[in-house]
């Protein structure tokens, strides 16, 4: 996407609708540039009137209209400036939630190929970028050129070929500020890697603190944030080097003019084809004029700063998934519950190996069917696949004879609950992360859920029972409790399809019996796939099937297995040996 293109699309996207208050900002920006470049004007007739021609009707007309000149610039600027302030954080509204909105959305692989750290510095340090583009530029743009646009006007009003030499400035500004805007954009870019890096890096540290404890690298990490926090001062660093490079520059040239100007100024004046208030008037009007051309030649660089976030913005809100519906997709009708893969084949990325090769299987409905296998073998892909969180690359899987790949997600989803090995929960109360699977859940329904999975029996030793905040990702409960919570959200959903993987993997043996008394009821006359590593889960389980290598190795029931599979065979033997 060109520049050209980007600009056109943050307006028509981001800015049009804000039109009205940008052109309130214009007009506030207008009497700004009138009243600086009256600021220069009544000068003259200041210095002519009073100090030269010591004419006292003026004393106390000129000071006032000079007070009203400065009052009325700055309350302007203030209306200009605080407009842009509100559009600045709508802008920065939308484009946060257009981002978060897409990252919600995306598919799995998308969101797990790409540090969460990298997002977190999108929606801060580029959005910043974008909102000063599309706002503060947008007062700097018309602000100071129709203030230059003013004060030139002053300076040639006062005497043309003075002015005509001041303007020399202006293009010589505008020359230099172009290669500095060329190395801010890589510049920011690079500082925009090295903060999105910083920030994964905290995520980590927050995430590993026991295990920096316990394995004594406190001293490790330093150094390592040492080098992260270094990586980003540097380049920040240079992005302010780059920014102020323009005050040396700005600063000679004005020094230049300046000298230029009272050198030129003196040889007219001593030939009386200048006069001194014209002379005043000029220089005040010239030395009002440097700000706006120093910001208008530093301007590039916001620009650029700009249009490098919005590289790195854009194509996160423009999103592609690979997971999609069908044209004409239909709500699936579940009845029996049915689950069948039919050769399927899955990889997670064109380069490398299949992680299941032609499955063929059948769940069958209101049953409970267990999958079992060494770590990497494919049975958590198998249970990703139900729910699309996935598509197979080959094959099909089909609910009561409907596939999936048919079906709406939305639909195919609704009638699935998923407990998973890596419990997630929210930062907020226990009964907010239970009703999570169902807001509008009563009373007695969240009671029941949480009696059922046996998380009553903790909850009502809370001082703030089902209020209690649980902390990042639960971090207040223990294992066992935060699995149980998650197994009382599954409960509330009443899903026809229940899909547990690991579900009691963090529970002791006594929670244990109990959870799976829950997991019965909850399971009854449903569909239910289970993958877990300790057997006594899944040995009541009316099919299990063996996963090696991707690859169904054996299906049978828990006795059948045992003599016919030596996998599960030896699963058993270890499993006894540990019990």
């Amino acid at each position: 996407m060109s520049n050209i293109d980007i600009i056109k699309r943050l307006y028509n996207n981001y800015t049009k609708q804000f039109l009205p208050k940008i052109l309130l900002s214009v007009f506030f920006s207008v009497l700004v540039a009138g009243s600086t470049s009256a600021i220069a004007w009544l000068l003259d007739p200041a210095i002519k009137k009073i100090f030269i021609d010591k004419d006292q009707t003026l004393i106390f007309v000129i000071p006032l209209a000079i007070i009203l000149a400065f009052s009325t610039k700055g309350a302007s600027l203030y209306f200009a400036k605080i407009i842009l302030i509100r559009v600045g954080q709508e802008i920065t509204k939308t484009l946060q939630f257009q981002v978060m909105k897409s990252i919600i959305k995306a598919d799995n692989q998308i969101v797990n190929n790409k540090h969460s750290g990298k997002f977190i510095s999108h929606l801060t340090f580029d959005v910043g970028m974008i909102t000063n583009l599309v706002s503060t530029t947008i007062l700097n743009i018309t602000k100071d050129t129709l203030t230059l646009i003013g004060l030139l006007g002053v300076m040639f009003y006062q005497n043309w070929r003075l002015a005509f030499f001041a303007t020399i400035m202006i293009p010589l500004a505008s020359f230099a500020a172009r290669s500095l805007g060329k190395r801010m954009g890589k510049v920011t870019t690079e500082a925009a890697d090295r903060t999105g890096l910083l920030t994964s890096y905290l995520l980590e540290v927050f995430k590993n603190h026991k295990i920096i404890k316990i394995f004594q690298k406190e001293n490790f990490e330093f150094s390592r944030t040492e080098k992260f926090i270094n990586n980003l001062k540097d380049k920040v660093i240079k992005i302010e080097t780059v920014l102020v490079r323009a005050s040396p520059i700005m600063e000679a040239l004005t020094g230049i003019m300046i000298a230029g100007l009272i050198f030129y100024s003196g040889k007219l004046i001593l030939k009386n084809e200048l006069d001194i208030n014209n002379f005043f008037s000029f220089l005040a009007a010239m030395m009002l004029a440097y700000q706006p051309v120093r910001s208008l030649a530093t301007l590039n660089m916001g620009i650029n700063q700009g249009l490098a976030a919005a590289k790195r913005i854009l194509p996160i809100i423009d999103m592609k998934n690979k997971i999609i519906e069908t044209e004409d997709p239909k709500n699936i009708e579940i009845i029996k519950g049915e689950i069948r893969f039919n050769k399927v084949r899955f990889k997670y990325n064109d380069d490398e190996r299949d992680v299941l090769k032609s499955i063929d299987l059948t769940i069958n409905g209101g049953e409970m069917t267990s999958v079992v296998g060494h770590s990497g073998a494919g049975k958590s892909t198998i249970l990703n696949l139900i729910p699309r969180f996935y598509d197979c690359n080959s094959g099909d899987i089909l609910i009561d004879d409907q596939s999936i790949y048919k079906s709406k997600i939305s639909s195919l989803r609704s009638n699935i609950s998923l407990v998973n090995q890596d419990t997630t929960l929210f930062d907020d109360t226990i009964k907010n992360n239970i009703v999570y699977a169902k807001l509008d859940a009563s009373d007695d329904e969240i009671l029941e859920a949480a009696k059922l999975s046996f998380c009553d029996e903790f909850i009502n030793k809370l001082p703030n029972k089902f209020d209690t905040i649980i902390g990042e990702n639960g971090i207040r409960l223990s294992g066992g409790e935060k699995q149980r919570l998650s197994i009382a959200r599954a409960m509330l959903k009443k899903s026809k399809i229940i899909l547990l993987d690991e579900a009691t993997s963090s529970l002791d043996a006594e929670t244990e019996s109990k959870i799976q008394e829950a997991i019965k009821f909850l399971t009854k006359n449903r569909t239910t796939l289970v993958i877990a590593h300790r057997l006594s889960t899944i040995m009541s389980s009316n099919k299990i099937y063996v996963v090696d290598d991707g690859k169904i190795a054996a299906e049978g029931n828990h006795q059948e297995l045992l003599k016919s599979s030596e996998i599960y065979k030896n699963f058993y033997e270890k499993q006894l040996r540990k019990d």
